[in-house]
């Protein structure tokens, strides 16, 4: 049975250490996939557990070099340590700053600001022989497993340079005169700017970059419990199910939950996106990390943790950020070529370097340049530091994507599918007119009694109204018997004392309807009845637009997005809203599978199609698009089909997610170019001699920390 589990990786230094794990984790039998992301830190692995464990495939990871720690929807992900500056790092700054300051007395021809060669050893030695040892130990576990990383060349590079300056220090034959030409400098600080990078890019990926840090802060740590008749403050962990806990004005909700008493305003935006507060009172529902902005509430704990739907959301997220976009492809095949690419440029460098200038000193210097100033990490962190920051503004407008290639996929859409009722309209249709049939023998009454039997056991808008419009009435509801749905159609049920009722469609019900002078028969949703096959009644329901989707529907043709109706409802109803929206592509009478054909004919012909939809009879078509969308509370087999969950029942959302994704795929693009233009002029630089490798390991240890700068833009990009 195939299962997919995830896992926190830690000691990776660059996509090489990624692209190797992938690489070890695919090429066994009971592994079907296998993808790391480098920015996340994560691995997502699907197995055949017949064959293997978790804990097994924990091994195999750890026998490439790096640890593996399983991550599972139980356990909500932990706050992130602060990142400070270790005694590692202080201690490299410190042996720096005499070389920095030589390096600058050079620059203005003051050579007597350096420090005597005998101390540059053994500061370098110092660097070399202990505070580089991790990097060693990277390089050699990543030469071990079959790709080179990024370690691998800096280790080359400064060791090279190190072991030529202690033999022109100690042994060659100007050493005895004090003449020797040492570069130990170019060790030092290459080591020391790459670490400040590697500091720099850690400390952005784990904070900046990912937005499970800011969910993290809106469960509060502390919340006030009612033990034994008295309220006590206690940590979060010792929240049971069933606890009654109050929250008060400006603190958060501790858990899902269901209110007692009391009444207040709570801001529910970090779920939803919607930024109005909602009123709470007795008898509602309270959810995870919200803020009560006004009043105080007692409630009791439903769902506690990874189970809350801050919890879920969080877990999505997770889970959504660590995938890896189809285009991260490009930068995945490069990486794993880049590091033995560059030590082949490197030594044709140095090759070339010694035959033309005929100084092997000036040779090894380009050699090492191009060594240091090669970075696979901006390649690696191109695509995957844009979708985590994508992900993160996606949720913030109550926008859930399943993984990073729906995101990508939704940057391409120019066709949107819309089913009509719950999605373009509020979903909450209502009885406008009733039409009995003369000589039925059932009134007005009657009519609304047996429709509302029957239409008790379907789940549609319509039929809700039309149950709530008899209870209104204060009619009492036989029972119905053998309840069946017809796809598409409507659904049929015996009725005690009446027999066997249809309702649904007017064809299906087998009635013909007279012209009306009312026009909302025109426009409106027939729900007909029949009672044994004899029809005895028609409901007109009409349900109006949402408030936004106007404004939404002009966003999408801003940027060039055509929009189409599909619904079941009649061609006039949908031609009537189509009209009031400037809609161009309107079609009614549609079934599930008329649905999901049309979005094949879309398909073909060349478009790239987002359905929309929140129920059932939506699932065929939101299987069929390109990327799909299902509201939040929709059916559950639309959200399990879909691509990406909506949190508003809200047209703009799907806007917002378009735009998001756009945004986000442009960003990719953007790193991708500065990481290949990067490496593509910084390279041939180093090895003409137009960059010393303390300027380039400077410059190397830059581009990352350049990479996730732009990827951080995402933030601030508006979407209109």
């Amino acid at each position: 049975m195939q299962q997919k589990i995830r896992f926190q990786i830690e000691g990776m230094t660059c996509q090489a250490c990624a692209s190797r794990i992938e690489k070890v984790l695919n090429k066994k039998d009971f592994v079907e996939s296998a993808g790391v992301n480098f920015a996340s830190e994560e691995a997502q692995v699907t197995f055949d557990d017949s064959k293997t464990s978790v804990a097994d495939i924990a091994k195999i990871i750890e026998k490439t070099g790096y640890g593996a720690k399983e991550k599972t929807e139980d356990t909500l992900p932990q706050p992130e340590a602060e990142h400070h500056i270790g005694w590692r790092l202080w201690l490299l700054f410190a042996i720096n700053i005499p070389f920095l300051i030589g390096m600058a007395g050079m620059m203005i021809g003051r050579h007597d600001w350096m420090i005597p060669p005998i101390w540059q050893f053994a500061l370098a030695s110092i660097v070399q022989l202990w505070l580089a040892v991790p990097f060693y130990k990277s390089a050699w576990a990543s030469i071990k497993g079959g790709l080179a990383n990024m370690d691998v060349l800096v280790t080359i590079g400064t060791v090279s340079i190190y072991l030529y300056s202690v033999y022109m220090l100690f042994f060659s034959p100007n050493a005895a005169h004090g003449m020797a030409h040492v570069y130990f400098e170019v060790g030092v600080m290459v080591i020391g700017f790459v670490s400040l990078g590697k500091f720099l890019e850690h400390r952005t990926k784990k904070s900046s970059l990912n937005s499970l840090s800011l969910l993290l802060k809106l469960t509060p740590t502390q919340v006030n419990v009612q033990r034994d008749g008295e309220w006590k403050q206690v940590p979060i962990d010792q929240v049971q199910i069933g606890d009654l806990i109050r929250a008060n004005h400006g603190e958060r909700i501790a858990a899902d939950g269901i209110i007692e008493s009391g009444s207040g305003w709570a801001d529910e935006s970090h779920l939803t996106g919607e930024s109005n507060p909602e009123e709470k009172k007795a008898g509602g529902k309270v959810l995870a990390g919200a803020l009560m902005t006004e009043g105080s509430v007692v409630y009791r704990a439903a769902q506690l943790g990874s189970q809350t739907l801050l919890g879920d959301m969080m877990n999505a997220l997770s889970e959504a950020q660590g995938s890896k976009a189809p285009i991260a492809r490009v930068a995945d095949k490069a990486a794993a070529v880049f590091v033995p690419t560059v030590v082949g440029i490197a030594l044709l460098t140095f090759i070339a370097t010694w035959l033309i200038k005929g100084d092997w000193t000036l040779a090894l210097m380009h050699a090492v340049a191009v060594l240091v100033i090669a970075c696979p990490c901006a390649l690696g962190l191109a695509t995957p530091a844009a979708i985590m920051v994508g992900m993160g503004k996606a949720v913030k407008h109550g926008i859930w994507f399943k993984d990073a290639a729906a995101m990508e996929e939704a940057a391409h859409v120019d066709a949107v599918v819309l089913d009509k009722t719950g999605t373009l309209t509020e979903g909450r249709p209502q009885v406008a007119a009733v039409y009995c049939v003369p000589d039925s023998g059932f009134d007005e009454d009657a009519l609304y009694r047996i429709a509302a039997a029957v239409e008790q056991n379907a789940a549609h808008p319509l039929a809700r109204a039309i149950v709530s419009a008899a209870q209104a009435r204060s009619l009492d509801i036989p029972t119905a018997q053998n309840a069946q749905t017809v796809v598409g159609s409507g659904i049929t049920a015996e009725v005690e004392s009446v027999g066997l009722v249809k309702a649904g469609k007017a064809e299906f019900a087998e009635l013909t309807l007279p012209k009306f002078s009312d026009g909302v028969w025109d426009i409106a949703s027939i729900v007909a009845v029949s009672v044994d096959n004899k029809p005895i009644g028609a409901f007109a329901l009409a349900d109006a637009l949402k408030a936004d989707t106007a404004e939404a529907i002009g966003r999408l043709k801003k940027h060039n997005i055509d929009v189409y109706i599909m619904s079941g409802d009649n061609q006039g109803t949908v031609e009537y809203v189509a009209k009031q929206l400037g809609i161009a592509h309107a079609f009614g009478n549609m079934s599930p599978r008329d649905k999901a054909a049309e979005v094949q004919k879309l398909k073909a012909a060349g478009k790239t199609v987002a359905m929309v939809g929140d129920g059932i009879n939506d699932a065929p078509a939101l299987a069929a698009a390109n990327v799909s969308f299902a509201m939040k509370g929709g059916a559950d087999v639309a959200e399990h089909t879909a691509s990406a969950t909506l949190m508003q029942h809200s047209f703009n959302q799907l806007a917002d997610a378009l735009l998001v994704s756009q945004a986000t795929l442009k960003n990719i693009k953007q790193n991708l170019f500065f990481a290949f233009f990067y490496n593509i002029l910084g390279i041939p630089l180093a090895a003409l001699g137009f960059l010393n490798p303390v300027i380039a390991g400077a410059a190397m240890a830059a581009s990352s920390v350049s990479v996730l700068g732009n990827a951080l833009r995402l933030k601030r990009v508006k979407i209109d």
